[in-house]
């Protein structure tokens, strides 16, 4: 059964890790595509607008003279018969930028921000480069050439035209800004997809082995209550054995002393197995909520001096004692007196059970409140528990293994008990324990308003 968990759980590990890898690598592969496709957009946007400014090219723009009016003959007409036409001179930057933007928009890429520049090369001056149009930061995006992606569409006069040789030769420059970003953006939806199934995965694996291993710790349970209760049952049904045995002896048939004797005897056996399956049956019905308490105001520090009168002989035979700091200056709550003082009964109880060999067992209780609430300690210096028992101390039918399993009676239904009992009182139960010094439960309990 253990080896079959260890393969299933790593078959599964493998399988989760595996879908984990691919779905990531299948991701990065998006991205990677994503991007190539908005570069692609950003080119086919400038390319647009690039040949509609080519349009331009090779014509005659008119002069215009200082006072605003059109005119062919201007007045550095001295310096130019006729100025041959170029785009930065057709079109301001703003009509530049409404070009972009639509072509943006024709692409698919509305919400993408831009810079542009328009730069020229006049032949006349050893093709010294000018800009003649630009964006506010286009400069400084054309440079950073990790985040951004950029694309240039040369704007040359038509060849034959009367403008050829004449005009300066113009690049049209679009910078597509944080393009990756853009690109990650526009995936969001598909990241969050797989996150969210990525994370539903993760869940329904953790589901899977935390179901296997609470499966796995019931039929430990399991198999160790019906050890227990195997046990607790064979003795007193050898004893009932060995009495009708005995009963059946001619010896004994007449003497009617023996015979009250060992009917004594079959009767009390009879009676613990009783208690047995009433201890059994109880849990049960609390687990299921099926138990009514019969509240009614109690006074605590009665209850606890009454249960541990009870336990006095125990503690004599085992040279033992216990200490009641009854500090509470209130004590009054509404409880089932009954459950109740087998709550505190059960606590003692499991003291005295898991004390040390061949030392004296001491058990402390005691009690403090404050204005709302009631706090019982109930301390000995017993075995103590390790850390996963103390995690486990309260689960129905769980004993720590101390070896053999049955040097102490009970089915491991008492702490379990305590906790229902407490919280069908509306108060809380910890447990505290170091392993060779004991244990230390903590109840708290509200007051019964005055």
């Amino acid at each position: 059964m253990k080896r079959t968990f260890t393969i299933i759980t790593i078959l599964i590990t493998l399988s989760l890790v595996g879908i984990i890898f691919f779905q990531v690598s299948w991701l990065r592969n998006m991205i990677l595509l994503r991007e190539e496709q908005i570069k692609e957009k950003i080119d086919k946007a400038t390319e647009i607008v690039g040949t509609e400014l080519k349009q331009y090219k090779g014509a005659y723009s008119p002069g215009i003279n200082k006072q605003g009016s059109e005119s062919l003959l201007t007045e550095d007409f001295s310096l130019e018969f006729i100025r041959p036409a170029t785009i930065g001179k057709r079109f301001s930057t703003a009509e530049l930028s409404d070009k972009i933007r639509k072509a943006f928009l024709q692409t698919g890429l509305e919400k993408m921000s831009y810079e542009f520049g328009l730069l020229s090369a006049d032949p006349r001056n050893n093709y010294l480069i000018r800009i003649e149009r630009q964006s506010e930061n286009f400069g400084r995006e054309l440079d950073d050439t990790v985040n951004n992606h950029s694309h240039g569409v040369k704007l040359v006069t038509p060849s034959g035209s009367a403008a050829e040789n004449l005009a300066s030769d113009e690049d049209f420059i679009v910078v597509g800004v944080n393009y990756k970003s853009f690109a990650f953006q526009s995936l969001r939806m598909n990241f969050l997809s797989a996150i969210l199934f990525t994370i539903i995965i993760i869940a329904a694996f953790f589901l899977t082995v935390r179901t296997m291993l609470r499966q796995k710790k019931l039929g430990e349970i399991k198999n160790d209550f019906i050890n227990n209760m195997t046990h607790e049952f064979k003795t007193p049904i050898a004893t009932i054995s060995l009495a009708v045995d005995a009963m059946k002896n001619e010896k004994v048939i007449h003497d009617r002393e023996k015979i009250t004797y060992f009917s004594t005897i079959i009767k009390e056996e009879n009676q613990r197995m009783n208690r047995q399956v009433e201890t059994i049956l109880k849990a049960s019905q609390l687990e299921k909520q099926e138990v009514d308490l019969n509240l009614k105001p109690v006074h605590v520090h009665e209850v606890i001096k009454n249960v541990a009168d009870n336990f006095a002989l125990q503690l004599e035979e085992k040279q033992g004692r216990a200490e009641l700091l009854l500090n509470a200056e209130r004590d009054l709550i509404e409880a089932d007196e009954v459950h109740f003082s087998n709550l505190i009964n059960n606590l003692i109880d499991n003291a005295i059970k898991y004390s040390k060999e061949n030392t004296p067992v001491f058990v402390k209780i005691t009690t403090q409140s404050d204005e709302k609430h009631l706090t019982i300690r109930v301390e000995d210096n017993g075995i103590g528990m390790n850390k996963e028992t103390v995690k486990r101390v309260f689960e129905r039918f769980y004993r720590a293994h101390t070896g053999n399993i049955h040097n102490v009676k009970g089915f491991g239904l008492g702490l379990s008990y305590v906790k229902t009992i407490v919280e069908a009182h509306h108060g809380s139960i910890k447990a505290d324990s170091t392993l060779g010094k004991g244990s230390v439960f903590t109840i708290g309990l509200p007051l019964k308003k005055v």
